[in-house]
């Protein structure tokens, strides 16, 4: 989870994050002294058109719908580590009311200066550390991976469609076992071929990743980066693709099909307004699409109308709070029973997935 790191697989297989509050409220809240000031903490540039792209215009959300009652600020590019604690401490000493961290690896920089400021909020995006003035909020992403993976799986040609993997870690195995069930629900023919670039933004290296696999017949490109690069890799080649965070056919243009995108305002600003209204309380959230946290991006033209309508079905189960993405029954990539018929994954399984599905084409490296 963002910015996740080696180490999150082990803490996962044994932390589970639950939607109910698990914790007291916090304060401050707003007083007559100014407005109430909100901090967030970027692992990258806004300037990415990925991941920190969405979570800033998040935070542009918030003060469009508060106005002068909140101000807002944020820092880039901080680093995990040491820097991000530094980071996290100074906006708490310089009055600020909410903190937001966006990247799993400034959850123990920030789970430390919690304790040091107990009347400060703190928001962790993607971890599972919690205290009562800390909380923590991420989203079901493979449900809309899931749906991409229909389109993908509807339009290939070649029946071999390209992954440019992040980090072989759950979130991103997660992602790409929903994928693959979304592509083999309408094609099971198809294959999806993985390549890991470790990396999160590195536009040369993810390229190239993608080159790979259209070298290798791919006629479809999918990826889990902060980078536009994979599918402008893949129009050059006259291929198609699949974006993600964001609607990436706005950057690159009509191949980019759709892809899972972020839409963190309607949490930014919920959450601020309880923390102004002393409503707060800690808690470990995973919303999906039934709360507008993930969805869809919009259709290509390329897009035919029955795939639209299939996928249309599909987007309409999640947003009435159905959640079978990762139900049996499922079959792992080495034949063996992975989910059986009847049964379904638990947040936690689903929080440490380290076994790719039936129709994945590639290895996880070992830890």
């Amino acid at each position: 989870m963002r910015r996740r790191i080696f180490g999150l697989l082990a803490v996962l297989l044994t932390a589970s994050l639950a939607l109910a509050a698990c914790g007291t409220a916090a304060g401050p809240t707003t007083t007559d002294e100014g407005p109430f000031r909100a901090a967030f903490v970027y692992i990258g540039p806004p300037g990415d058109l990925g991941w920190t792209y969405e979570h800033d215009r998040g935070r542009q959300q918030v003060e469009a719908e508060f106005g002068d009652n909140v101000e807002t600020t944020y820092i880039e590019n901080v680093e995990q580590g040491p820097d991000a604690a530094r980071v996290i401490r100074q906006y708490a000493q310089e009055g600020y009311d909410m903190v937001f961290a966006t990247s799993f690896g400034y959850m123990d920089a920030m789970y430390e200066v919690a304790e040091e400021f107990p009347n400060v909020i703190f928001e962790h995006c993607s971890g599972y550390r919690t205290r009562d003035n800390m909380g923590t909020y991420f989203g079901r992403m493979y449900q809309p991976r899931y749906l991409s993976g229909m389109v993908a799986g509807s339009m290939t040609e070649a029946n071999s469609i390209g992954y440019v993997a992040a980090f072989p870690i759950p979130e991103v195995i997660r992602g790409i076992n929903a994928f693959t069930l979304g592509v083999r629900e309408v094609n099971p023919d198809a294959e999806v071929r993985v390549v890991w670039t470790y990396t999160w933004f590195d536009p040369v290296t993810e390229r190239d990743a993608a080159i790979a696999l259209l070298d290798q017949g791919v006629d479809i490109i999918a990826q889990h980066q902060d980078t536009t690069e994979p599918q402008k890799a893949a129009q050059e080649r006259g291929a198609m693709s699949i974006g993600y965070n964001s609607d990436h056919r706005a950057f690159v243009g009509d191949t980019v099909l759709t892809g899972p995108a972020w839409n963190w305002g309607p949490y930014y600003i919920s959450t601020i307004g309880a923390a102004m209204g002393d409503g707060w309380e800690s808690r470990e959230y995973w919303g999906g699409m039934q709360d507008g946290l993930v969805q869809l991006a919009d259709f290509s033209p390329r897009v035919p109308q029955a795939v639209r309508d299939l996928v249309d079905t599909a987007t309409q189960s999640f947003l009435n709070g159905n959640d079978e993405v990762f139900c049996g029954p499922i079959t792992a990539q080495d034949g063996s029973m992975f989910v059986a018929a009847g049964e379904c994954l638990s947040d936690g399984e689903m929080l440490g997935m380290n076994v790719f599905v039936e129709g994945v084409i590639g290895t996880i490296p070992a830890q």
